[in-house]
């Protein structure tokens, strides 16, 4: 099974978590930076989950009716069969599902991921392998720019002026090409009107 890799806005959306163990705390940490609605719905939960503010906790037997409304469901409990109940509960009303340790039983994978503040680089092996993704996750790591969300930053607050002033698909990517390419050279020296003016006269 092939997963297509793509990035959806989940801020304040309902995310239900059946289990409170330590694979449950993972999963809702994985989750916390990007804002949903996280509830978790188990008879008994680790301190961990507890300790994190802003989630709603049900001490109690999972339910039919607690995935309505949900827009993504991850079911962690040491029941396989309960699992796989939630999996085709979720399955038959289209909700997104993960049934950790099962990836027979998922509608999504759990990417290893790189995050900043600007910028998320996932990375999956589809489920084959998350030893390997990690592997993968640290080497990526190790390559990005100290200050990468200083360089977006810095790209985005662009974009107007240069649409504005910048007409034709390839001379705006020429113009946003030589402004990272001089910030990552030296940033100090970077001057943008002067690349948009360059760029107006035909330099680029």
């Amino acid at each position: 099974m092939q997963y297509f890799p793509f990035y959806t806005d989940i801020e304040g959306k309902l995310c239900v978590i059946v289990g409170g163990g330590t694979v449950a705390l993972r999963k809702a940490e994985k989750l916390l930076p990007f804002r949903p609605k996280i509830k978790v719905i188990a008879e008994r939960v680790c301190a961990g989950l507890l300790d994190i503010p802003d989630i709603e906790i049900r001490l109690r037997k999972f339910l039919y009716s607690d995935i309505n409304s949900a827009f993504m469901v991850i079911a962690a409990t040491d029941d396989r069969v309960l699992n796989g109940e939630i999996y085709r509960l979720c399955s038959e009303k289209n909700i997104f599902v993960n049934t950790v340790d099962d990836k027979e039983n998922c509608g999504f994978i759990f990417p290893a991921l790189v995050k900043g503040e600007n910028f998320t680089v996932a990375v999956s092996t589809s489920g084959k392998s998350p030893l390997y993704a990690r592997y993968l996750r640290e080497k990526i790591e190790k390559t990005i720019e100290d200050d990468s969300d200083e360089i977006i930053d810095l790209l985005s607050s662009c974009r107007e002026l240069v649409k504005e002033k910048i007409s034709g698909e390839e001379k705006r990517k020429a113009v946003f090409e030589r402004i990272l390419k001089q910030y990552i050279e030296d940033k100090s020296s970077i001057d943008i009107e002067k690349i948009i003016k360059e760029a107006e006269d035909g330099a680029l």
